[in-house]
């Protein structure tokens, strides 16, 4: 049985999710589900990680695990909202910083207006 049909698949998107957020989208799976999924990958990508992972979560359930309550829901693929505001205050802030009597190379030193 070929499995090209990408919309067929038991997990949304499934081509676009990171190795990383799998373990725990898989969790959810029925061992035929689990199947289906793997021999769309082994057709496709074929990643090696992706098919071991797999594997193992075959091995639980055939052992006599039950597919358990996975993030179908949550999106750990997809960063939160940024933490707002910097933590550079004014008090924490550097001296300014002045160039020194001789100059710089982009500003050359001034001479002195009263020096003998």
């Amino acid at each position: 049985m070929s499995t090209r049909q990408h919309d067929e698949l038991p997990l949304p998107d499934f081509d676009h999710l990171p190795v990383g957020s799998l373990g725990h989208r898989i969790r959810s799976l029925s061992v035929e589900e689990l199947e289906h999924l793997m021999r769309y990958e082994r057709e496709h990508a074929d990643r090696r990680p992706v098919t071991e992972l797999f594997k193992a979560r075959l091995n639980q359930l055939r052992s006599g695990s039950s597919p358990s309550p996975g993030g179908a829901g949550a999106r750990p693929e997809q960063p939160g909202p940024a933490p707002g505001g910097s933590p550079a205050r004014p008090e924490t802030s550097a001296e300014p910083v002045h160039p020194p009597p001789h100059g710089t190379p982009t500003e050359p030193g001034k001479p002195k207006a009263n020096r003998p």
